[in-house]
């Protein structure tokens, strides 16, 4: 397996390991100072070893999320209907289970949770949408309840393959959290609705929404939480012939308004959104090496869309982020190993 640079990450709780090496110019004496790609976060290391790469038949790939399992393995589903478990240490896939909706048809799954109260799939799909539960084995467990308003037009007013790309529990395990991609009609365009779960005697029932402002020309690709409650928010972008970009905050929901019953979110209209801070803009990253089948503003940009925290080392997070290739020549499936230290 060539991977580059070192990291170890030892997950506290989850008990889960990731590590990415290789021989090349960046070791693992090379310094978080060296590596640094804001203040705050630095890349320990990236591989593209499963890139256009099958397992059992199934082509590997189209990665849209990351979760850690109970058992301290990596839960990783692709978008074209296929739940994969990776290795922790190797990242090498050791199974995979097909997706389906009720009627057998594929999904375009794109968010990700293993609940470790029972090892269910909590999986969304952005075409309806909707958040299913699954058994480890693929079938279907149950179904949440999602809002009108962000059902896909003409049932909604929320755009096609524009809906749930993240999704998270929160520290406790009592509440879901997914992130709309982007805006619903009639909201700002920069403003998109953070929709949460609360679980009721094992059943997750509708609750509080939020709203949360992206920058110009980006959408949400991931939301994951930390353990102190916080969210670490992935916003996603591209320009043909420029590239991706890809930039990781950290966004706090403590005093933002419910906007449950707002009709519009216009910025202008008294509604308190998400706190968010920059932490990076992985355009900053050094690239360790790393190469481009497309323009890039750095070559170590992909299409990146799964997040997970993996553990904590020395006060920082430990962050496993992977990119979707879509199935596509010219971009990567790649991994990415984080070091994030939250203000």
């Amino acid at each position: 397996m060539r991977l580059r640079t070192v990291l170890a990450t030892v997950t506290a709780g989850l008990a889960a390991a990731t590590t990415l090496t290789a021989a090349g110019p960046a070791t693992a004496a090379s310094s978080n100072r060296a590596n640094a790609c804001s203040p705050s976060v630095a890349i320990a290391g990236f591989s593209d070893a499963l890139d256009k790469t099958t397992y059992e038949g199934t082509f590997v790939g189209n990665f849209s999320a990351l979760a850690v399992d109970r058992n301290g393995q990596i839960a990783a589903v692709s978008d074209r209907s296929s739940l994969f478990t990776l290795d922790a240490k190797t990242l090498q896939p050791t199974s995979v289970v097909a997706l389906a909706d009720e009627n057998g048809a594929a999904l375009d799954s794109e968010g990700l949770v293993v609940d470790h109260r029972d090892g269910t799939r909590l999986i969304s799909s952005e075409t309806e949408p909707s958040i299913r539960r699954y058994s480890r084995d693929g079938k279907i467990l149950d179904r949440l309840p999602i809002p009108d308003a962000l059902r896909v037009a003409p049932a909604g007013r929320a755009t096609a393959n524009q809906t749930f790309e993240g999704l998270t529990l929160l520290p406790g395990g009592r509440t879901l959290l997914a992130t709309m991609e982007n805006s619903i009609s009639g909201d700002s365009k920069d403003i998109v609705r953070f929709q949460t779960w609360d679980r009721n005697k094992g059943t997750f029932r509708l609750a509080a929404q939020y709203g949360y402002r992206t920058d110009t020309g980006l959408g949400v690709s991931e939301a994951t939480a930390t353990p102190d409650g916080r969210l670490l928010v992935l916003e996603r972008g591209f320009t043909a012939g420029v590239g991706n970009t890809v930039r990781l905050y950290l966004a706090d929901l403590r005093h933002a308004t419910d906007t449950a019953g707002e009709a519009t979110l216009t910025g202008q209209d008294g509604v308190r959104l998400f706190k968010k801070t920059l932490l990076a803009d992985l355009v900053n990253c050094p690239s360790l090496g790393a190469t481009a089948k497309q323009p890039q503003p750095n070559p170590l940009l992909d299409n990146i869309e799964g997040l997970a925290v993996t553990g904590r080392t020395k006060g920082r997070l430990n962050l496993l982020l992977v990119s979707d290739d879509n199935q596509n020549a010219v971009q990567t499936t790649r991994f990415y190993s984080l070091r994030v230290r939250l203000p």
